[in-house]
């Protein structure tokens, strides 16, 4: 019967389930009642001592076996048994057994890729769609937050998951450090284009609306996915609609020469020449938001991202 003295008991239950975890190595072969007069403080042989302090020794030795990732076999210590072998690692639930291979990104060396057995299509199945990202890409004011919005809406409405990745609104947190000199514009869209990566794997139907004027950035984040997971949307309405819309006076101040290297006025626009839906004026009448998410959706139900 143990006694509670202070935080004592607490002492008492580590070492207890320490000599359980001893046991279940095989590496202890103290008696019952041997390793009860140790955990109460009774003088007990040298022999026994000894014995006890071998699941110590064993895992220390285990753990210096595997993490120097070679074959091998430990010191065969007293009460040693080679079956239960296990790392530092194994003994916290990780394998451990292999040196894992190192890879290098970018400026990122040293790094591993660490795979799940949860993957893609197990949160596809649980979300009973596909994950891709939706790629609106126009001019300034041509209507891709708008549209945007109301897809969102649209496949909400059908009970599908998704998420806007507003090039304003990334703006505001995630890509706030960047200014919009070309670099930096280059950089927004790669980091968007990673950022949907992810919502894509995650299973999510992911929106992205921002202007990427330039063809060799939309291919390199199309490249980040599957094929298949890219669906590039162009918005495809003249200069002059979106410039009579303007609706954030931002074609204005291009035009008074307050913004320099605003797309469209003294920078250009590279339309898509392959993209898979084209969202234009009908008649020299714009649809309505709704109208036009309508053609994405079709295009989604069409081809089987609205179901696993």
């Amino acid at each position: 019967m143990m006694t509670s003295m202070g935080n004592s008991s607490l002492i008492c239950r580590a070492r207890s389930e320490f000599c359980c975890a001893s046991m279940k190595l095989g590496v202890s072969k103290l008696p019952a009642c041997a390793r009860t007069a140790k955990l109460l403080g009774f003088n007990i042989g040298t022999e026994v001592k000894t014995n006890f302090l071998v699941p110590v020794r064993t895992m220390e030795t285990s753990r210096m076996f595997h993490i120097s990732g070679k074959a091998g076999s430990s010191h065969q210590l007293p009460g040693y048994n080679s079956n239960d072998e296990m790392s530092a690692n194994e003994f916290r639930g990780f394998s451990g057994k292999s040196t894992p291979l190192m890879s290098t990104s970018g400026n990122s060396t040293n790094i591993v890729w660490h795979k799940c057995s949860v993957e893609k299509s197990d949160r596809e199945e649980l979300l009973q769609q596909r994950g891709c990202v939706i790629w609106l890409t126009g001019l300034s004011g041509s209507g891709k937050s708008t549209v945007a919005c109301a897809l969102s809406s649209g496949l909400h409405a059908r009970g599908k998951l998704t998420y806007i990745l507003d090039g304003d609104n990334v703006r505001h947190g995630l890509n706030c450090d960047l200014s919009f000199a070309a670099e930096d514009r280059a950089e927004n869209i790669r980091r968007i284009g990673e950022v949907a990566k992810l919502f894509a794997d995650a299973g999510v139907i992911c929106i992205a609306g921002l202007i990427s004027p330039y063809r060799k950035e939309r291919d390199a984040c199309r490249a980040l996915l599957p094929e298949g997971d890219f669906i590039e949307v162009f918005m495809d309405v003249p200069l002059q609609v979106c410039e009579s819309r303007d609706p954030k006076g931002l074609y204005k101040l291009a035009r008074e020469g307050k913004i320099k290297g605003f797309t469209g006025i003294d920078d250009p626009y590279e339309p898509p020449l392959n993209s898979e839906i084209v969202l234009r004026q009908n008649k020299g009448l714009c649809d309505s938001p709704n109208d036009l998410a309508d053609v994405v959706i079709s295009y989604l139900d069409k081809n089987g991202y609205l179901k696993a």
